[in-house]
Formats: C-alpha cells, structure tokens, sequence
C-alpha cells in the first residue's frame, strides 16, 4: 500500500484533486481510499466542532484533535492492507495553523513522528480564490475561513512545503489544474 498527501489552506481544491488523482489510480485498475481530514472519527468530530469556535484555546484545541485524528488513521491503516493507493486529504498541514513561530516546531516534530509518505501534493491557491470557493459552500464557517487568517496561514503553508512537496497551482482553470496534475502523476506513476 503506498500513501498519497493531499494538502492545502481551506479552499484550496485538495478534495477535488485527490478525487483527480483517485481517478487516475482506479482508471489503472487500482484499489483506492480517500480519507480525508477532520474524518468522521470521535476525534475529527471534535476538531470539526472546535473549528467553528473563536479564539487562542479553541485554536490549539482543534489541532490538537486534528492531530490525533491523523495519528487515528494511521493506526487503522492495517485494516486498508487491500487498498493500492491511501489518499490522505490534510496530514501535516494542520501545523500551519498554529499561532506564528510554534507552526515549524510543530511540522517538524510531525514529521518526525509521523510516516511521510515520497508522495506530497500541496494544491496552492490565492487566498482570495479560496475564500471565494468556501464561501460557495454551505456549511457553518470556521475560525481560519477569512481573508487575513487564510493568507496567513497560506504563507506558513509555502513556508513548510519545502522538501518533498510539489506545489500544484489551482488559482485558474479546472483544465490547467489537471493538466498539471496529469504532470505530477507521471512523474510518479515511475515510482511504482
């Protein structure tokens, strides 16, 4: 089983392009699973529900249960032993919402802690583009979905997508966005 990161600010599209990249893995005849983060697990619910809160505490606390809701997933991959491919949609990423400073002490011990995987996608978009798309949504908003938090947290995100991370633009056209896509699989389809 070979594990996949599909990450980005909210807004950004990483449902949309790991549903592309799940595509492109079935049309091939492979087994897929998207598990996206916050998930339905206790911990994701309490991260979801922490996110709509406002303030310093809340912040830290729906992190804090974001992580663990990873670290859940992780523990239930042997159950996906007859999956090819594991699409984790938000892995590290999270880290970029803590407050300034403690975001790369935080990726940092994560990916110390945590299996990375040789494929990570970070699917980039404007801030203004995101808010646009979130807005577009119906759903309670959380505490990052505005402008000034989604471009602080945007700048944290290409702070930490150094290494290993291939940054796919998503601020234009569906069509060019998969066509970089298509790109990035075929440079990994080799991997294989």
């Amino acid at each position: 089983m070979e594990m996949i990161v599909v990450d980005g600010i909210d807004g950004s599209g990483k449902s949309t392009v790991a549903g592309w990249i799940a595509e492109h893995y079935r049309e091939r005849g492979e087994k897929v699973l998207i598990r996206s983060h916050p998930s339905d697990s206790w911990f994701g619910r309490l991260s979801r529900r922490s996110l709509t809160a406002e303030g310093k505490l809340m912040r830290l606390v729906a992190t804090i249960f974001f992580i663990l809701d990873v670290l859940n997933s992780l523990r239930l991959l042997r159950r996906w032993h007859g999956y090819d491919k594991v699409i984790f949609v938000r892995y590290l990423m999270a880290t970029a919402y803590l407050p300034s400073g403690l975001h790369q002490y935080g990726y940092s011990f994560f990916c110390k802690i945590l299996p990375i995987p040789n494929r990570l996608l970070l699917v980039d978009t404007t801030p203004e583009c995101a808010l646009k798309r979130i807005e577009d949504r119906a759903h309670d908003r959380e505490m990052f979905e505005n402008l000034i938090s989604l471009n602080k947290v945007r700048a944290k995100v290409l702070e930490l997508s150094v290494d290993g991370w291939i940054v796919l633009d998503n601020s234009s056209s569906s069509e060019n966005t998969r066509s970089q896509l298509s790109q990035v699989l075929s440079s990994w389809d080799p991997l294989n």
